[in-house]
């Protein structure tokens, strides 16, 4: 387990609530670590695996998907000096990646009604200014996907925005081309892991420029930045079981936690529960099991 990167003489420019990562220039190297965040907390027990899965499943999407659009990845095998005295323990967990200028907004694609979206449904009948169908229930399908764009939060949540926000930040041009894209990745990601027994209730990405190049950054499609459903398990008509975190979710309003840090101890049970999730999700998808 690696909950945070400890390396000789060398610091990250960034820690994230889950990734390590150390500037190389016009490169960076990305480190996935075992943490695990709940209500925007890190806990203080790191789940085992959980690091090397969303690399992989992260490597798995952006390889299946790369005529949709081109990602950031150089390599996940390869680690320039100094890191190669150190590739035992950046191997399956780390990817080197072109250094892009991140766009200031998560893109969302929901494709059935749940989270923050559902609760803004509720409220108002929209998502992100989006009119919806009245009488929706929580976990409805949609008929047909949304793109429900948020702000990026340094701390707490982040903010959903409507398209028109979005176009004042991006510009026109570039607003609709990641919501075409954000939307063409939603219907392929869905198509593929629905037969498969999973439903992408929805998913977020993020991406980058370089020289003008629109590129999918961080992550992609992973139990960290998507909701994943069981299919044989769907009930619509409230909240559904995930492969996630809700394990650690459950157990922290059982004990009563306030959601302020710092994040508390996990037990052994709900840490083996929380794993198995995040590995069948893996095998799931990838169609093997993780090595």
């Amino acid at each position: 387990m690696i909950r945070e990167t400890h390396f000789a003489g060398i610091e990250p420019v960034a820690r994230g609530k889950v990734r390590d990562i150390y500037d190389l220039g016009n490169r960076l190297l990305i480190v996935a670590t075992d943490r695990l965040s709940a209500f925007d907390v890190v806990m203080a027990t790191p789940i085992p695996d959980k690091g090397r899965i969303l690399t992989q499943l992260s490597l798995f999407w952006f390889n299946l998907l790369h005529d949709v659009i081109s990602n950031h990845v150089l390599s996940a095998t390869e680690f320039p000096p100094p890191f190669d005295r150190f590739a035992e323990d950046l191997a399956g967990r780390s990817m080197v990646v072109r250094k892009t200028q991140p766009l200031p907004i998560e893109c969302v694609a929901r494709g059935y009604l749940s989270g923050s979206g559902w609760k803004e449904y509720r409220a108002t009948g929209r998502v992100c200014g989006i009119p919806l169908p009245p009488g929706l229930g929580e976990s409805d399908k949609l008929p047909q996907p949304i793109f429900t764009p948020a702000t990026k939060a340094t701390s707490g949540h982040d903010e959903n925005i409507s398209f028109e926000r979005t176009v004042e930040i991006l510009g026109r041009p570039l607003a609709e081309r990641v919501r075409e894209v954000t939307l063409d990745i939603y219907r392929r990601a869905a198509a593929y892991a629905e037969p498969r027994g999973i439903l992408l209730a929805d998913t977020k990405f993020e991406f980058g420029q370089l020289d003008g190049e629109l590129l999918w950054i961080d992550e992609a499609l992973t139990p960290d930045s998507s909701r994943f459903w069981p299919a044989d398990q769907y009930k619509p008509g409230g909240p559904q079981p995930s492969f996630d975190k809700q394990f650690v979710r459950d157990y922290l309003e059982r004990i009563q936690w306030p959601k302020t840090p710092p994040g508390p101890e996990l037990p052994p049970d709900v840490v083996a529960g929380t794993r198995a999730k995040y590995r069948e999700a893996y095998r799931i998808l990838a169609g093997r099991d993780l090595d």
